[in-house]
Parts: structure tokens; C-alpha cells; sequence
């Protein structure tokens, strides 16, 4: 499985959440809604969930083992950090 696009779309408002991203897998597959939280021991991400009955939120898709969480998230965060870095880049230059 290769990841082949990452968009990432940058939340301005003040707050945990940072960041709304996409992910395509394999030019195939497309996973929306993954999340960039800013916690107390850095960034990570959420998956897609949706509120069950219950009331606990439930993944609706998500990696099945460590190792493919962790690439997902490594790739995430990284796009992240290079658009906050053009951003800032944009900021200075306008």
C-alpha cells in the first residue's frame, strides 16, 4: 500500500484541532476527515468517526495494525508541517 496524495486543509481557528486531511492510497482509495490534534504530548491523528447510539465515537475506517498507523500518521504529519511552513512563508512574504 502506498500513500499517493495527502491534502491537507489548515483550521485558522484557536483549538486542538489543527488540520482536516485526505489521504489516497494506491491512486485507488480515498480516506476524508482524518484529523491533526495538537495534544499535550504533540500532534496526531484522528480517524474518521462517526457518534454511536451509545454514545462513544466509533472509527469508521482505520488502520488494522501499528505499523500502518504509525506510516499513516508519519506521512500526515509531515505534509502538515511543510504546508504550516509554506503558510508561514506566505505570511512573511504578503
Amino acid at each position: 500500500m502506498q500513500i499517493t496524495d495527502v491534502r491537507v486543509r489548515r483550521i485558522e481557528k484557536e483549538g486542538k484541532m489543527k488540520a482536516i486531511v485526505s489521504i489516497t492510497l494506491d491512486n485507488e482509495f480515498v480516506i476524508h476527515d482524518i484529523k491533526v490534534i495538537e495534544g499535550e504530548k504533540g500532534l496526531f491523528i484522528a480517524m474518521p468517526s462517526r457518534k454511536a447510539a451509545d454514545g462513544e465515537y466509533r472509527d469508521i475506517a482505520h488502520p488494522i495494525n501499528s505499523e500502518t498507523r504509525d506510516l499513516i500518521q508519519n506521512v500526515i504529519l509531515t505534509k502538515y508541517e511543510t504546508t504550516a511552513l509554506e503558510s508561514e512563508g506566505e505570511s512573511i512574504i504578503a
